[in-house]
């Protein structure tokens, strides 16, 4: 049975096994709804996208090269932010999950496709697709789940290296493509282990860093050269764009995964873990964004995590179809379809990031009056032993469970 990590309220508890087999069940029958009927409509829809974000590429980087004159500066900004996001959301995320594979196109197939991003597609694919859709939100096997830089779960271990955490944070989200390539060529764990002088890390490395040079190549050295006396501003235009998307990914991929309501589960939880279950896992370890249309094709329909985490293999097209069906079912099943307007989910993320970043309970005791002698507690904590340390922590505890119950 799937174990959720958090002492509370199991969301599950009141499912029996043949429950979620049954759901397993019901899923499968959504899924396999849309591979029966899936066809010339949907590569239809890829095609027209991948064409008008193409056109708007061009377009703005056309306009760029005027660039010195303010209004096409933001002009060619926004349209080569916007066609970044659509290459790296709607686009490469989606084709390097195997979407389109179906149509049997040589130039749409995730075999072949490559993308405006700092990591190489297939790196990205095997710590994606291969671990982190296997093991969504299982605290300590799924790295996506804070990257290995920040405390994600009130169970883990509080040290001192969290409070800074929202700032690794904020500045993961500035510059996240090289984050996610760091992250894809696991350089963490290799530098912790001293695998970096390894042939096949070697290798790997070389083709991060070659990818970045390519991308480097393109944004910051040929379309600068090409706008002549516009260089400066298309530069500053080229990176003002990449932050720009790699700000928004993050946001979408952060809304998805971490705001307050969404699961984290114990490395035993997969132990055995039967096809429903891995469902159950999928469904309570994400969230998503509401919105219009728009607004789910920017997020590369990532804004419906639930309906991709289900099925990652579906065309991204289909998910607004499908996500009513699921929601009936997670009411069918008494679960909790966590589902909020991006601001909204944004802030939860963030809310969650700073909440981890300080001991259990330090947020919940704090309050005007009282922040004077809170701020000591926590600088005592940081400066105090183990046992000072465990002994403030009680006591912050004590002091959240009395202000929660009165």
């Amino acid at each position: 049975m799937t174990t959720i990590q958090k002492k509370h309220d199991n969301p599950i508890a009141h499912l029996t096994p043949e429950d979620i087999e049954m759901l397993g069940i019901e899923l499968d029958a959504i899924r396999q709804s849309v591979i029966d009927n899936r066809g010339a409509s949907d590569a239809a829809y890829i095609r027209k996208v991948i064409k008008t974000q193409r056109s708007l590429e061009l377009g703005s980087r056309a306009v760029l090269l005027f660039s010195i004159f303010p209004p096409a500066w933001l002009v060619g900004t926004a349209g080569l932010s916007v066609a970044k996001i659509l290459d790296n959301m709607e686009i490469g995320h989606n084709i390097l999950h195997g979407q389109w594979d179906w149509m049997r196109d040589p130039k749409i197939h995730s075999t072949t496709w490559e993308w405006d991003h700092a990591t190489p597609a297939e790196q990205w694919k095997v710590s994606h697709n291969e671990l982190h859709h296997n093991f969504t939100n299982v605290v300590g096997k799924d790295n996506d789940l804070g990257y290995g830089i920040m405390r994600v779960d009130e169970e883990q271990k509080w040290i001192p290296f969290y409070l800074f955490q929202p700032v690794w944070n904020a500045f993961n989200a500035m510059f996240f493509e090289y984050g996610i390539a760091a992250y894809d060529l696991e350089l963490r764990g290799a530098v912790k282990s001293g695998r970096t002088k390894s042939p096949e890390f070697k290798a790997q490395a070389k083709k991060v860093v070659d990818k970045i040079r390519r991308q480097a190549t393109k944004d910051y050295v040929v379309h600068p050269i090409l706008s002549g006396p516009s260089f400066l501003h298309t530069l500053a235009a080229n990176f003002t764009a990449n932050v720009i998307r790699n700000v928004w990914a993050h946001s979408v991929i952060m809304c998805g995964h971490f705001p307050e309501g969404v699961e984290t589960f114990e490395k035993k939880s997969i132990e055995g873990e039967t096809h429903g279950e891995w469902y159950v896992r999928q469904m309570l370890g994400s969230a998503n964004i509401s919105g219009s249309p728009l607004m789910h094709i920017m997020t590369g329909n990532l804004s419906h995590q639930i309906e991709h985490h289900l099925f990652p293999d579906l065309p991204s097209n289909r998910y607004s179809e499908i996500a009513p069906q699921v929601e009936a079912l997670f009411d069918k099943y008494g679960l909790s379809y966590c589902a909020r307007p991006l601001p909204q989910q944004v802030y939860s993320a963030w809310h969650k990031v700073v909440r981890l970043s300080l001991p259990n309970g330090w947020l919940a005791a704090t309050n005007k009056k009282n922040l004077p002698t809170q701020l000591g507690k926590l600088y005592k904590m940081v400066t105090g032993s183990a046992k000072e340390r465990r002994l403030i922590q009680a006591s912050i505890t004590r002091e959240a469970n009395r202000l929660q119950a009165a």
